[in-house]
This record gives C-alpha cells, sequence and structure tokens, in this order.
C-alpha cells in the first residue's frame, strides 16, 4: 500500500488527483488540526522524495519545471550563521557571495545572473515578497534564521510564470508552522564559535483545537573574523492559524527584524594575499530594521477547487554610514580639523503593500482528470531614498546629519513608487497516466514613477519621471514519467526583469537615461531528468539555456554619459546532482547505518552575444562580444559524504568555483582600487560531528574551511567595499539543541489552561 501511495503521489496520475487537490493548501497539510489521508500521502511524499516539488502543490503547478527543496531537519548545514554554501550544497549551478560572515543576508543566483543580494531571484517568505521593492530595487537584506525554516522551495526561471520576476525564477522560505501536533512544545538552539560568535534561537509552538501556532525569537552577534566586522541581528516572528472547517483556514504572520552590521570595507589583491583579515575601514556601519506581515484565508473543497487570498505588507529600512572613497585613500584624521573626515549618510525607507488571488480548479476532459491554476496580483512600493548626507565625524553607528549641501540636507532625495497588476493561467493536461503538458501565459502591467532631485545645486536635476509598461509571457513545460519514482521534464518560459530605479535615473548630473529604455527580457529552457532509484540513488541532472536581452549600460553618445539596453547575453551548460546511499546499494541494509554521497556539478558558458557601444563598435580589440559574463563561474562542484550510526554522524563537504571576471571587458589585473580585475578560483572544505542523546538533546561540533583557505567571492564598487571582499576563513562553532514537546506537566497545563482561556 506504501508503493501504490508512493507512486501515485510521484507521478500524480489521475485516480488520486482529488486528493491532490484537497492537498492543495500547504498550510492546512501542516498545521489543520482535522487530520486527513492527503497529510499522511504528503508525508510520505517528503519522506521519499524531498528534493522537489511535485505535478501540483498549494494552488500552484510545477509539473515540467525544474524545482528543488531543502528540507532543513534533514540538512547537515551549519544553520547558526545561515551559511549558504552549505544549505544550498545540494542545488545545482548556485552561484553564491560569501562576503557576509553573520549571516545577515544571503546573496544567490543562477545560470550566469549576479548574486548581489539575491535580486535575480523573486524572494519570498511564505509565498510573501520579502525584498526591498520587487521591481525597482529587488535586493533582499532579510534573510529568516534557517534554524526556524521548514523548508526552502526554489523554482528555477519558469516561476516567472506564477510569480513574476525574475529571470533567475523564485525562492521561497517556509517557516514552520508548528511544533508538532501538541498543545505546547519549545525547541531551543544555543551557539557558541570563533570570534565572538553567539547565536540563539528559540521556540515554541503547538495544536490545540482548531488553532495552530509557533513562535521564535532568534538573537546573533559577534565580533567577526575579519576586523571590524562587528554584527548582531534580532528576529522575532510569529503566526496563528484558525481553521473554522475543513475547506476554511485562516493563517496570520507577522516578522520583526533589526541588525546592526559593521562594514569592514574592501582589500586590494596584495592585501588578500598578505593579511585577508585586514580592514582600513572602522567607521562604516549598515542596518536594516525590516517588518513583515501578512494574512492568508485559505479554502479546499472535497474534489474540485482550492483557492488561496493573500494580504502582505513590508515596512523596512537600509541605513548606512561610512567613509565610501575608494580603498586607495585612507580613512585617516584630517590634520585641519583635527578629527576624521564626515562620514556619507545613506537611507532608504520601504513601504510595500499587496494581494494575491490564486487558485486550482480540477477538472475531467477526454476522459482525464486536469488542472487549472490561475492567478491575479495587485502590488504598491513606495521607496523615500535620500543618499549623500553628511554625516559626524565619529566611529560609531550614527545617521545625525552634521551639514547641508546648497541649504539641503541630502544630496539626492528621491520618491519612487510602482504599482502592479497582474493575471496568469496555467493548465496541467494529463495526456494519459505517464505523460503531461503544461502550457501557461502571464500579462503584467508596471508603472513607476520618481520625483526629487539628484544634485541640489542644480535645478535642472529635478526629476519628475512616469513609465507605463504592459507585457505578455508565455512557457509550457512537458512532464513524462520513465518509471515509477522518475521523470523526464522539459520547459521554455519567457521572463523578465524590470529595470530598477538606478536603471531609470540619471547616477549624475551629466547623466542621460534613454526615454525608451526597456525592461529586460529573457528566455529559459530546462531539459532534464530527476527521480529515485532502487531506493539508494537520487539524481537530477538537466541542461538549460537562458537568453538575457535588454541588458542595460551606460555609454558615451555625442560626449554625454548616456544610459540604454545595449546589450544581450547568452548561458547555456548543465546542472546536475546525484546522491547515493552506499551502504543501501552494496547491502541493501541499514544494519550498518547510512553512508551518503553526494556530487553536484555543474558547467555554466555564459557569454555576451552583442553589446552595442558605438565608442567600441569600430575597434575589435574593445568589443565585448563572445567575452564571459561577469561573476559567471563556468565550473561549480560541490561534494559531501556523511556517515550515520544510530545517534552520531559525521559530515565533511567541498566546494570548488571556478575564476570568474567581474567586468564585462573580462579585465584580468586588478585596478589600483580592487574594484575590477579577475577573481581567482577558490576551493572550501567543511567538516561536522553531530550526537544526539536521544529525540530531545542533540549536540553538533564543526569547523567552517577547515583548511583555512584565503579567498574572495566579490569585487564592490560600493557598499560593503568599495573593493575586493574575501570570504572568512577557519571558524569553529559549537550547537547544543531541545526539542522538548508536550508531556502531562504543569507546562502542559498552563498551556491548555491559556487556550481555554483564548476561547
Amino acid at each position: 500500500m506504501k508503493k501504490i501511495i508512493i507512486f501515485c503521489l510521484f507521478i500524480s496520475s489521475v485516480q488520486v488527483f482529488s486528493a491532490q487537490v484537497v492537498s492543495a493548501v500547504p498550510d492546512s497539510i501542516y498545521q489543520d488540526s482535522l487530520k486527513t489521508i492527503v497529510q499522511s500521502e504528503m508525508s510520505v511524499f517528503y519522506k521519499k522524495n524531498n528534493f522537489f516539488l511535485p505535478k501540483t502543490f498549494g494552488t500552484l503547478i510545477y509539473a515540467g519545471k525544474k524545482t528543488e527543496i531543502i528540507q532543513l531537519d534533514q540538512t547537515t548545514a551549519d544553520l547558526s550563521t545561515n551559511n549558504a554554501r552549505q544549505i544550498f550544497s545540494k542545488v545545482p549551478g548556485l552561484s553564491i557571495w560569501e562576503n557576509d560572515g553573520s549571516g545577515i543576508q544571503t546573496s544567490i543566483a543562477a545560470r550566469g545572473l549576479s548574486p548581489n543580494r539575491s535580486w535575480e531571484f523573486n524572494m519570498r517568505q511564505n509565498g510573501c515578497d520579502i525584498s526591498s521593492e520587487a521591481f525597482g530595487y529587488p535586493e533582499t537584506y532579510y534573510t529568516p534564521p534557517t534554524e526556524a525554516l521548514e523548508r526552502i522551495e526554489i523554482i528555477r526561471g519558469a516561476g516567472s510564470l506564477q510569480f513574476g520576476p525574475q529571470l533567475g525564477g523564485a525562492v521561497n522560505y517556509v517557516t514552520k508552522k508548528s511544533l508538532g501536533n501538541k498543545p505546547f512544545s519549545l525547541e531551543t538552539s544555543q551557539t557558541i564559535g570563533s570570534y565572538g560568535m553567539f547565536n540563539s534561537y528559540n521556540a515554541i509552538g503547538g495544536v490545540y483545537k482548531k488553532w495552530a501556532y509557533y513562535g521564535f525569537f532568534h538573537y546573533r552577534t559577534g565580533d567577526g573574523w575579519r576586523e571590524n566586522s562587528f554584527y548582531k541581528t534580532r528576529t522575532a516572528y510569529f503566526t496563528a492559524s484558525y481553521s473554522f472547517s475543513q475547506q476554511w483556514n485562516l493563517r496570520l504572520d507577522y516578522t520583526n527584524m533589526n541588525n546592526l552590521n559593521q562594514q569592514a570595507g574592501g582589500l586590494s589583491d596584495a592585501q588578500l594575499t598578505i593579511e585577508p583579515r585586514f580592514s582600513s575601514r572602522a567607521r562604516n556601519w549598515m542596518s536594516t530594521p525590516w517588518n513583515l506581515a501578512s494574512a492568508t484565508l485559505n479554502y479546499q473543497s472535497n474534489r474540485h477547487l482550492s483557492a488561496s487570498l493573500k494580504f502582505f505588507g513590508t515596512i523596512g529600512e537600509r541605513n548606512s554610514v561610512g567613509f565610501v572613497k575608494p580603498i586607495t585613500i585612507e580613512d585617516t584624521l584630517n590634520g585641519t580639523l583635527g578629527t576624521y573626515n564626515p562620514r556619507q549618510v545613506d537611507r532608504d525607507s520601504y513601504m510595500n503593500f499587496g494581494a494575491e488571488l490564486r487558485l486550482l480548479y480540477a477538472y475531467k476532459l477526454f476522459h482525464q482528470k486536469q488542472s487549472l491554476s490561475l492567478g491575479g496580483r495587485i502590488y504598491q512600493g513606495s521607496t523615500h531614498r535620500r543618499q549623500q548626507g553628511i554625516g559626524t565625524t565619529g566611529s560609531d553607528y550614527s545617521l545625525d546629519l552634521t551639514d547641508s549641501i546648497s541649504g539641503k540636507l541630502w544630496g539626492k532625495d528621491m520618491d519612487l513608487a510602482t504599482k502592479n497588476a497582474s493575471v496568469y493561467v496555467e493548465n496541467l493536461f494529463q495526456l494519459g497516466e505517464r505523460m503531461s503538458i503544461t502550457p501557461g501565459v502571464r500579462a503584467e502591467y508596471i508603472f513607476t514613477g520618481a520625483s526629487g532631485y539628484i544634485s541640489p545645486a542644480v535645478s535642472s536635476k529635478r526629476i519628475d519621471v512616469d513609465r507605463n509598461r504592459l507585457f505578455v509571457l508565455f512557457g509550457i513545460g512537458f512532464q513524462w514519467s520513465a518509471t515509477k519514482n522518475s521523470n523526464v521534464y522539459a520547459n521554455i518560459s519567457q521572463g523578465y526583469r524590470p529595470a530598477t530605479f538606478s536603471e531609470q535615473l540619471p547616477s549624475g548630473t551629466t547623466e542621460v537615461v534613454d526615454p525608451n529604455l526597456k525592461d529586460a527580457r529573457g528566455l529559459n529552457v530546462d531539459f532534464g531528468y530527476r527521480g529515485t532509484l532502487f531506493d539508494c540513488l537520487r539524481f537530477d541532472v538537466g541542461l538549460f539555456a537562458l537568453t538575457y536581452q535588454n541588458r542595460i549600460g551606460a555609454i558615451v553618445l555625442d560626449g554625454v554619459p548616456f544610459k540604454t539596453n545595449i546589450g544581450t547575453s547568452f548561458s547555456k551548460g548543465i546542472e546536475s546532482y546525484v546522491e547515493l546511499d552506499v551502504l543501501q546499494w552494496l547491502l541493501k541494509s541499514k544494519q550498518y547505518g547510512s553512508l551518503q554521497v553526494f556530487v553536484n556539478y555543474s558547467f555554466i558558458d555564459a557569454r555576451y552575444t552583442s553589446w552595442e557601444n558605438p565608442a567600441i563598435v569600430n575597434d575589435p580589440l574593445l568589443s565585448i562580444e563572445g567575452k564571459r559574463v561577469e561573476n559567471a563561474p563556468r565550473h561549480i562542484l560541490r561534494t559531501g559524504i556523511s556517515y550515520v550510526y544510530k545517534s552520531f554522524g559525521v559530515h565533511v563537504q567541498s566546494n570548488f568555483v571556478d575564476e570568474v571576471f567581474t567586468d564585462a571587458a573580462n579585465t584580468v589585473l586588478p585596478n589600483a582600487a580592487a574594484t575590477t580585475g579577475k577573481i581567482a578560483s577558490y576551493f572550501v572544505a567543511d567538516a561536522s560531528i553531530q550526537y544526539k542523546l536521544n529525540s530531545s538533546y542533540s549536540a553538533k561540533i564543526g569547523v567552517n574551511n577547515f583548511t583555512d583557505a584565503q579567498y574572495a567571492t566579490r569585487r564592490s564598487t560600493g557598499y560593503p567595499g568599495p573593493g575586493l571582499l574575501p570570504g572568512n576563513g577557519r571558524t569553529v562553532y559549537l550547537t547544543l539543541s531541545i526539542k522538548l514537546p508536550s508531556t502531562k506537566t504543569k507546562a502542559r497545563q498552563w498551556s491548555n489552561g491559556l487556550f481555554d482561556a483564548f476561547n
């Protein structure tokens, strides 16, 4: 019977389609106290095939799309610092910037795109936007503590049809809904580590009658591996849901995060070799207070219809103060003033609100059950951007202003706005029991506006710009079940990346922006084979291609800097992941434990196919055509081995990333400011040992970068540089974790009384 359930879920056969529709809303799967058969079926699915999404899940269709799932309770990664290279170790093709050792921000990308604060992905938490501004400034300053997550869902480029921008696809952080199915449970995890690192995660949760709840408080602080890298972050979260009936469920979520991060600045290439921990910036700071809230109403009928209505909002800030001159200019005392020079203050304020309605409808056609997914979105974002303020001469974090520029407090002061409305439709056509095709279309309307000034001394640089655009995207996916636990998938989908505020506006008083500037458009193609064989081998091996049109750049036209669409790039390659349980394969038994080995390899050939710059059109030596896209490593190889016997586990992971260029001209030698030049390939290895005393108590000790490799992952022209930014050297950590489910104690009596009083 168990094999039949797995078979039915894995290939989404028509005989169990109605059960899939009942399971369409993930919240009810994990938190509805009214347990259903579907809940156990989905539990079986995630236990056996937990590395990609099923054909339909929630109100969405994933058939034919390249997807991944990271189950956080099954990972061996260092969660205490959100170690991205370990957390995403089994996701092929991801390039990761590792300059933020605090774990406050995550920067990932795929297929030759830029990892800068994950802005090429549509970043979400529980299905809601978490970036600064989804269209005009899609940088992600908030990353949830991964100890609080149940899973991470990744949908590659084809996700543009269901989620919107960006060209990379979508990443969804899914938090825990409760801690088990008892009225009160708690878990806590305390970590100490090198360079003063302390991480504390504490959570409570439970289920009582029709209620489910979960909340956590997280705190992390440390001095940082580099000099002048102090950080602290605090995150609080609470969610509660109520099931009115077996069909209706309401869930409320709220997240509050605040942090303070000292910016050590960049290094020259010589400094990276001689002393990578060195810092010439002691007065640079950044803070990003963040608030996220959402309300989700879920509906699921017994057979045909599932729906989700979600309201969400973000109120956040990005604040920085520092001496941001190139590293060739030292931050020293001013002999005339007798103090340090004034620092620059930059402040952004964000207020974004939106709503999404999604439906999944099951119907019968040609004696087969089909799936129709459709939805709509409205969104409004506002950003108040103030930059180039004259700050204090001190060293501590302070946003105070001490002077004015031409009678105004800020060098730039802008109000930026976005309005968006979109609709999408996808239909999964089941052609027999083994094959399906999924065509889809998305229509998108975007308005962006800007008002303010970019120079207080030049009245002509008062900005008042409005832009409207409407476009349609198409895509189609294919999936064929080769065996009961493996399938062939293929997809071709159009995508887009809206022009950001910085691209739509002149950066200086002499720059001109093309009035016909277009949003970037692209096309993602996937073809692969994935699944599980012989109960011991998991794999996903595929080919991809990505065209990226209307790239935006600056050229000189008639002696004036001119910002316009000038570039097109094309990426192609291989993304592969294979994992083998060696002992299960050899001995057909887990009597001697589990020995798992994985290999994650990707080859990425990302090159410019055109770069229409009139200044170089007649000079083949300066041509960009055929050169590699910046920040796109050709080879990424991540491997790991884990041995677990009863309560004891040992884990080792290696990480190799090929060299990258950091500009479109493929400059090899670094400039004096270390903002351009090739970055060498690097190899980093991590290890950990874990022991579980029982189901409640566990301990873990780990060494990250145990070979103490000296390496860098990016160059920055501004914050958090400028200059070459290194990854962390060798660090050690120790984690103690406790999970206490409800028992017949005072704690349970207290929780029952609390719920009774609430009801």
